[in-house]
């Protein structure tokens, strides 16, 4: 499977959210860390290992850069 991952830049760090995920954003200092959280949280509510969940950048839009989760379930 595949899904988005959305960090957005604001003014006091990077939010993250995942559409697909009914009320999953959470908020890092740096870009590197809201992907980290994003993937342990994501691995929590897929019931998976971090490790078995790859992450491709795929574009960046204005403040934006999604990101695509690809994984096996």
């Amino acid at each position: 499977m595949v899904i988005d991952l959305v960090i957005t830049k604001t003014d006091d760090g990077y939010s993250a959210d995942v559409p697909s995920i009914s009320g999953f954003e959470c908020w890092a200092p740096g870009e590197d860390e809201a992907i980290e959280k994003s993937l342990e949280l994501v691995s929590f509510y897929l019931n998976l290992p971090v490790k078995e969940i790859k992450v491709d950048r795929a574009r960046r839009e204005g403040n934006k850069v999604i990101n695509k989760l690809i994984f096996q379930k």
